[in-house]
């Protein structure tokens, strides 16, 4: 039976391939999309997701808009990334399908008490605001997650919007200690991990060459992404981040990490954000999260490409046309 998920997001390009490669994926089944205010605000991010789901042929699948802020603390976004819409690079239409009329923590909280325990996966790929905020509001449903497959935190990597933190964690640090916190188990796709998931020119020329609307789409969006970390980081291509959860879910023979205990800075200016990760076990603080730093990066964009290529061809209006 496919594993059922719910995708938690801020388009951002790179939450659009995760969404992509799941919608794309047999193998799981989405029972909704919700949105939360990161790499843009929520408004924008709750349409973007729209657009994605329409992009893919599946606008069964609903979407539900959830925090516009973080549990404390003005939103920090990354515009200076993503671009002004988040999904900057490819020009898409005003979405037809209507957001739900839920709000995306109730989603949540009423999906995990309707669904038997331990069968749905959350899959977040911004910040932890709606997972936190659900979590405070019914603590039940932390017995009832199957896991949590998170993009998020850094280690030997360090941070990508500060020196110490990675931009989800750092939006918001109190949702992501209380995430952290529950019990739920957790398997972390770090900056350690992602950076080596690289969008190289050969690789985007591969997705490009799916054609049709959803190849111009999927390229126009990497070329843009990519520009704002390879002037960064001086390399051919940029980390495709969010990709990873749901690719972890399709295919965990492709990662390697370390069960460790991983812990959140909320409160120091100069670490907001950090994720504090005991990976030589010195502290002696129980393991609660499976730290992810090894990749086979080719494989994953095999699998992504083929995805994305299956994907074309199920969708008629958007197939590559030979």
């Amino acid at each position: 039976m496919p594993e059922k998920i719910i995708i938690d997001t801020d388009p951002g390009q790179d939450d659009a391939f995760a969404i992509l490669l799941a919608l794309a994926s047999p193998e799981l089944e989405v029972l909704g999309i919700t949105t939360v205010a990161g790499n843009v605000p929520l408004p924008l991010t709750s349409r973007n997701a729209r657009q994605i789901v329409e992009l893919a042929g599946h606008a069964h699948v609903p979407v539900f808009a959830g925090c516009a802020r973080p549990m404390a603390g003005p939103l920090v976004t990354a515009e200076h990334v993503h671009g002004a819409t988040g999904l900057d690079g490819a020009s898409l239409p005003e979405p037809v399908i209507p957001l739900s009329s839920t709000h995306a923590v109730d989603f949540i909280i009423e999906t995990l008490m309707r669904e038997p325990e331990g069968t749905v996966t959350l899959c977040p790929l911004g910040p932890l605001t709606n997972i936190g905020t659900a979590l405070v509001r019914q603590p039940e449903i932390a017995g009832r997650i199957r896991r949590i497959v998170l993009m998020g935190g850094g280690c030997f990597e360090g941070g990508n919007i500060t020196p110490a933190a990675e931009f989800n964690i750092f939006v918001d640090p109190q949702a992501a200690v209380m995430v952290f916190a529950s019990g739920i188990p957790i398997v972390m796709m770090p900056l350690d991990v992602t950076h080596k998931v690289r969008t190289t020119t050969a690789r985007v020329d591969r997705i490009r060459r799916i054609g049709g609307h959803l190849g111009a789409v999927a390229a126009g969006w990497l070329d843009y992404f990519e520009r704002f970390d390879e002037e960064k980081y001086g390399t051919d291509g940029a980390p495709l981040h969010d990709p990873n959860v749901i690719a972890y879910l399709l295919r965990p023979d492709l990662y390697g990490g370390r069960i460790c205990n991983v812990e959140i800075e909320a409160e120091s200016e100069l670490t907001r954000g950090m994720t504090v990760v005991d990976w030589w076990g010195v502290s002696q603080r129980p393991a609660n999260a499976l730290f992810i730093r090894e990749v086979d990066d080719e494989a994953f964009f095999d699998l992504l490409t083929e995805r994305l290529q299956r994907l074309a061809l199920r969708t008629p209006s958007l197939a590559a046309i030979a």
